[in-house]
């Protein structure tokens, strides 16, 4: 374990709380720092490996921390560390950083703690479905193993044998890794090939997981959980894309009101996934097939909504799961949280797409973006001289670029989203 100290920042807070301990407080995690600090905590980070990778160094703001503590494999000395700080809380704040939060938590602030026994399934794919399923709730079928054996077997046992299949790793995140199979086709070569690598995570895909192809619509329900109960922040529904062999591009995602129909079918669910795999403190980010069947759980992230979703939803809703953080942990006669949301404004988020590879040759088509009547955000990351390769993950998105439309007026948020489209289209690539 290394330690860096910062100095302190003296709070009236501070005379009643420990420190706010985030473990990698990276992509909507680096929003807690501030938060905290604002409500009079300090912040204090634990990095689950000494070096910050590649694709969270943009989000890694280390001024932000009165420590920092880097954990190296070894638990000991930053469980002592932490125990001499007596934090208020432990929170993950990126995929990486939830399995070590989860158990630093339930050590050092268990009241403020997750289920143990089931941490796996708060992190596993495969678990949190075998979880769901137990706990009696419908899931895609699905199967998650090291052996293509045992996989052509449950293939053929379940009747999937022609029919389109999924392939993942269990503890990738952000598209990485995921393929759709039509017609199962290929699906051992694809097995085989993710089997035992390196995901972009740095994580061996020890095991694969398979499952059957679902289609409806998909959602997001994002949550708090505090003394096990379970409130909704936002939902979200994507619309996504097949880009050439790729599956499931990100399109858009837009906030769903509050009243409509399907927000408490799948509020029900979702609370249902949380219970069954042991979340009672924290964020979670919960993705979810609505099917003609009813909801089907795709899978479960506990920490906040990514990319930069916070701010966003506090500009749609007034909340954010940020905020329901900290307001549970300095308690008191506060606002309180409430079970549900209000969307104040329609919002959408407009993923760009690159549907071919080659090098940028007119980037200020995307010059009009600043003058749509409903733009919020801009995050066009697209210059001339860049190359870009077919999207492919949200990585790629992400790193291509997004606009957010925020209006009180729902079809000005629909022109200005066929705008972005239409610029997307007049993007010139030389392929040579």
């Amino acid at each position: 374990m290394a330690t860096d100290l910062r100095a302190g920042h003296p709070t009236g807070a501070r005379e009643r709380f420990g420190p706010a301990v985030i473990v990698d407080p990276y992509s909507s995690g680096r929003y807690y720092a501030p938060a905290f600090r604002a409500a009079g905590l300090q912040p204090v980070a634990v990095l689950s490996r000494p070096e910050v990778m590649e694709v969270y160094a943009p989000s890694w703001h280390p001024e932000d921390f009165d420590e920092v503590i880097r954990y190296d494999g070894d638990a000991g000395p930053v469980l002592a560390r932490l125990r001499e700080l007596s934090p208020a809380c432990v929170v993950p704040g990126a995929d990486p950083g939830v399995e070590l939060a989860d158990f630093l938590a339930a050590q050092v602030v268990p009241g403020r703690a997750n289920v143990p026994a089931l941490r796996a399934a708060r992190r596993d794919k495969g678990e949190m479905a075998a979880a769901a399923a137990a706990a009696g709730l419908p899931t895609p079928a699905q199967i998650c193993t090291a052996d293509p054996r045992e996989a052509q077997t449950w293939i053929a046992r379940t009747g999937l044998a022609g029919r389109d299949l999924v392939i993942k790793p269990p503890k990738s995140a952000s598209t990485d890794g995921v393929l759709r199979l039509p017609r199962g086709e290929g699906w051992r070569d694809a097995f085989e090939k993710q089997l035992g690598c390196l995901n972009q995570w740095d994580v061996v895909n020890d095991r694969m997981l398979l499952m059957e192809y679902i289609t409806g619509t998909e959602y997001v329900v994002d949550t708090f959980s505090h003394h096990g109960v379970h409130t909704v922040a936002d939902v979200t529904r994507y619309a996504k894309v097949d880009n050439g062999p790729h599956m499931a591009v990100y399109s858009t995602m837009e906030w769903v009101a509050p009243d409509d129909p399907v927000v408490s079918e799948l509020t029900r669910y979702t609370r249902g996934v949380l219970d069954a795999v042991g979340m009672r403190f924290g964020a979670a980010h919960v993705e979810i097939m609505q099917t003609a069947d009813g909801p089907r759980l795709i899978e479960l992230n506990a920490r906040p909504h990514g990319g930069g979703h916070p701010p966003f939803n506090r500009h749609a809703t007034g909340d954010s799961q940020i905020d329901r953080t900290v307001r549970s942990v300095l308690g008191g006669p506060g606002e309180p949280i409430p079970t549900g949301y209000a969307l104040h404004r329609h919002m959408r988020v407009v993923f760009l797409i690159s549907r071919s590879a080659g090098v940028v040759r007119n980037p200020e088509v995307f010059d009009a973006v600043q003058e749509l009547p409903s733009l919020h955000h801009s995050a066009v990351h697209v210059h001339n001289g860049q190359r870009l390769h077919v999207t492919r993950d949200l990585l790629n998105t992400l790193s291509l670029g997004f606009v957010v439309l925020a209006h009180e007026d729902p079809s000005q948020v629909e022109a200005d989203c066929r705008a972005v489209r239409r610029m997307e289209a007049q993007l010139r690539l030389d392929h040579t």
